[in-house]
């Protein structure tokens, strides 16, 4: 129903207490930069998380954009597993571990125990 007040329910209201409690969770510092927001003229409002907007425009001509790449969460994301991510061998399941020089000599020498190992590279 058009003039029915949906949006400002939605903005004005819900959306306006969920970034109010969004600045109040961040630092002393940032709020500094961010302007005060004032809480809704309501008497309680309950179970309304922390919230930010997304403005809903495309800003590029890329199909394969998406909400994450356009606001470049994605890349914090990738950083972020990479650092706390394993990887595993898709056919045996094994974590992959990242091999120093003197792994790969223990491994090599608890394998072949009491042998001569020659090791050739080229340059």
């Amino acid at each position: 129903m058009s003039g029915s007040g949906k949006s400002t329910l939605a903005f004005n209201t819900l959306y306006a207490e969920g970034q109010r409690r969004y600045i109040e969770s961040l630092s002393s510092y940032a709020r500094q930069f961010l302007g005060k927001v004032t809480k809704p003229d309501v008497d309680l409002i309950q179970g309304i998380p922390p919230a930010i907007a997304i403005e809903q425009k495309v800003n590029t001509q890329n199909p394969r954009s998406t909400v994450g790449t356009s606001t470049e969460v994605y890349d914090y994301l990738k950083i972020l597993f990479a650092r706390i991510g394993k990887t595993f061998d898709p056919e045996s399941g094994e974590m992959v571990v990242k091999y120093t020089i003197d792994s790969i000599n223990k491994e090599i020498i608890s394998k072949y125990p009491n042998e001569k190992i020659l090791i050739l590279y080229k340059i």
